[in-house]
C-alpha cells in the first residue's frame, strides 16, 4: 500500500501514522521529521535544506522532491509507504504521481473545537519531536519524553487565535490537492473524529476497515 495521509495542524497525523506503521508494517515517510534530521547532517542536499530554513523560507519543490526521492530509494519495492507532509502543493502532487503510485488518500477529518483543545495542551520533546497532551496523552513523567528522555516544550503558536488561522491556511492550500487526487480517481479513506477523549485506537480501526475494503490492508 502506497497513501498519503492529511489532516489539519492538530488533526493527529503523526500519531495514526505511527499506529498504522505498527499494524500494517507499512514505512512511514514524515517530511517534516527528514528535514529535521537533515538539519543536523553535513551533506550537500542537508546544508542547502539548513540555507532556507535558517532564513526562514519555503524549501523550494525541487529540494523537497529530491529529498522525497533518497527517501523513498530505501524502501524495499514490497513494503507499504505512507506519506505525511507531503505533497503541499498541486505541482508536488503531480510531481509525486512519478515517482511514486499511491493507492489511497487518507483524510482525517476532525471539528475546528477539537484541534484548538488538543494543541492548546500539546507538548513537543525537544529531541524526537515525539507529541504528548497535557491532557489525555501524557508522559510518564512531567516534562520529559518517555521515548528518549527529552525536555517537553509548547510551541509558542500553539495559541487558539494562531491556530484558528493555521486550520484555515491548510484548508486554503489542501482543497486544490484533494481535488487533484480524486481527479486521478484515487479513492479516499475518510477517518472522523468527533469526540475530544476518542482514543486513537478507535480512529485506526476504522481506517484499517476502510483499507481492507479496498484491499489494500
Amino acid at each position: 500500500m502506497k497513501a498519503v495521509i492529511f489532516g489539519a495542524p492538530g488533526s493527529g497525523k503523526g500519531t495514526y501514522a505511527s499506529r498504522l506503521q505498527a499494524r500494517l508494517g507499512v514505512d512511514v515517510i514524515a517530511m517534516g521529521d527528514i528535514f529535521r534530521e537533515m538539519l543536523k547532517e553535513d551533506s550537500e542536499l542537508g546544508r542547502k535544506v539548513k540555507g532556507f530554513v535558517e532564513k526562514g523560507l519555503l524549501v523550494p519543490d525541487d529540494i523537497v522532491n529530491e529529498v522525497l526521492k533518497q527517501r523513498l530509494a530505501k524502501i524495499p519495492p514490497e513494503k507499504g509507504l505512507l506519506l505525511d507532509g507531503y505533497p503541499r502543493t498541486v505541482e508536488q502532487a503531480d510531481t509525486l504521481e512519478s515517482i511514486a503510485k499511491i493507492d489511497v488518500v487518507i483524510l482525517l477529518m476532525v471539528p475546528d473545537w477539537i484541534i484548538i483543545e488538543r494543541l492548546s495542551t500539546r507538548q513537543i520533546c525537544r529531541n524526537c519531536g515525539t507529541v504528548y497532551n497535557t491532557r489525555f496523552l501524557k508522559p510518564k513523567v512531567e516534562g520529559v519524553c518517555d521515548k528518549c528522555g527529552g525536555q517537553l516544550y509548547q510551541r509558542s503558536d500553539d495559541t487558539p487565535e494562531v491556530i484558528q488561522r493555521r486550520i484555515k491556511v491548510y484548508e486554503e492550500q489542501t482543497q486544490p490537492i484533494l481535488r487533484r487526487f480524486k481527479e486521478k480517481f484515487i479513492p479516499f479513506v475518510v477517518a472522523h473524529c468527533d469526540k475530544l477523549e476518542m482514543p486513537p485506537e478507535t480512529v485506526v480501526d476504522f481506517i484499517v476497515k476502510d483499507l481492507q475494503k479496498l484491499s489494500l490492508a
